[in-house]
């Protein structure tokens, strides 16, 4: 430490005051997450628009393809957020990242043919896939300890308000505007949520902790009612130090690497459920005879439920755990899959697809609490990164595969058929994850880091 922080004393807690401003950090991670959902569940909700426009002469494996470049993009963008953040730090990437993809969406809705529609989307992937990692890390940070899960259900909820926001935009102004102006509409973060992320959002004291900038993270701390001591701070910054390596190779390495693999593999499952449906429903819909404005109605309904699981399964999961609590919502999925797949009556339709959204959308945000639970502080970016960027893998295979089975001209239900086994595999893969908890503490040397390491109590 320097000679000023050798004077630097503990912080208290406040809890009133940490409430209160926990929750208004967890607004603009919302904002940011909603912002970025819109973008994303837009384009399933312009793909009946893309096809019909004449301009461009697009067929379905064409389309499933621009979808997956968006995805590709959020592959790499999510990957090297946590070296990203490791660098820059929490806050300038969040801010950074929500600004570039909306200036994609403006370019996106000028873009005179799909080949440049195509590399914008690509381009705004980039930033997209650094908005979780940093909104996730800094709203669970700041969330009180209680109740961490929940504030994840809460942050993460945004990207389903996006979706049904986004769906319900598209009835109202697609058939008379076309695909274009939802576009413009993505832009509107650039000038709300941008500034006042650039006004209000702190950065994470414990990456100012691991940065060994203690009078920065003890100043946020006390204006933001968190606890804070000199012994933690110099603990968390010395235990970083003892990690060799960047946060891929520390990932990867001989204590991580199984950890890791789990993890992509239920965010690969996770993703490719998620984005496979919300691409290609609505188009689903129409090739079962449904009019567009019905297909759209079912994209709202499957965002509603997702919606609804981050909630209630982020209160469940502060109960009786993030795990278990995952490896129910992708039991619900595969229910909801296999009742989707035998036309049912228009009601409970409707009712699997809600109960689709929950098993899709509520389960990758369970995944991420349960990285929050038992990650070391100065990995969980790094891990939720790689996690959500090796992961959309899943998420990119999701519309090409949709594409492909409706291009084939196969059965409606068949749409639904290849989602069932992935999401029957998701709950194994989370099973597997307490044995390699315990391999890990088992590599891992008996140091003072150690004894506070999550890995140590999950």
């Amino acid at each position: 430490m320097t000679e000023n922080e050798e004077t630097l004393t503990d912080v208290p807690e406040d809890r009133r005051r940490s409430s209160r401003r926990s929750m208004f950090i967890a607004a603009i991670c919302f904002a940011a997450i909603f912002a970025e959902g819109y973008d994303i569940v837009i384009y399933g909700s312009v793909v009946p628009s893309l096809l019909e426009y004449k301009e461009w002469n697009l067929d379905a494996p064409a389309v499933g393809t621009l979808a997956s470049l968006a995805l590709a993009g959020m592959l790499v963008g999510a990957s090297l957020s946590g070296l990203l953040t490791d660098t820059f730090g929490r806050r300038k990437v969040l801010i950074a990242s929500v600004a570039f993809f909306s200036l994609s969406m403006g370019l996106c809705a000028i873009a005179p043919n799909p080949e440049l529609f195509g590399l914008f989307r690509f381009l705004g992937g980039l930033a997209l896939g650094g908005v979780l990692p940093a909104a996730i890390t800094l709203g669970v940070e700041y969330a009180p300890r209680a109740r961490r899960n929940l504030f994840n259900g809460l942050v993460q909820s945004g990207y389903g308000f996006g979706g049904v926001v986004s769906a319900l935009l598209a009835l109202a102004f697609i058939a008379d505007h076309g695909f274009r102006l939802m576009f413009w509409i993505g832009t509107i973060p650039l000038v709300t949520v941008v500034p006042v992320a650039l006004a209000f959002l702190p950065e994470s004291i414990e990456w100012l902790n691991s940065k060994g900038r203690f009078a920065d993270a003890r100043a946020i701390a006390a204006k933001y009612g968190r606890a804070w001591s000199v012994d933690e701070a110099e603990q968390a910054s010395g235990g970083r130090a003892e990690r060799t390596g960047n946060a891929f190779t520390v990932l990867f390495g001989k204590r991580y690497a199984r950890i890791t693999l789990l993890f992509v593999g239920a965010y690969f499952i996770a993703l490719l459920l998620s984005y496979g449906l919300n691409t290609w429903l609505p188009q689903i819909m129409r090739a079962a005879g449904y009019p567009l404005g019905s297909a759209l109605t079912s994209l709202v309904v499957l965002s509603s439920g997702g919606v609804f699981g981050m909630w209630t399964l982020s209160r469940v999961a502060d109960r009786i755990g993030a795990r278990l609590a995952a490896c129910g919502a992708f039991g619900v999925a595969v229910v909801a899959l296999v009742v989707l797949s035998l036309s049912p009556t228009p009601v409970l339709f409707y009712i699997a697809l809600f109960g689709a959204g929950i098993g899709s959308w509520g389960t990758s945000v369970i995944i991420g609490g349960y990285v929050t639970e038992v990650m070391p502080s100065d990995l969980r970016g790094s891990m939720l990164g790689m996690g959500l960027g090796l992961g959309r893998l899943g998420a990119v295979a999701g519309p090409q595969v949709g594409g492909w089975v409706l291009a084939s001209g196969w059965p409606v239900e068949w749409n639904f058929y290849v989602f069932v086994i992935p999401a029957a595999v998701g709950p194994l893969l989370l099973l597997l994850i307490p044995a390699a908890l315990a391999a890990s503490r088992r590599l891992s040397t008996v140091s003072p880091q150690h004894e506070t390491d999550p890995l140590a109590s999950s």
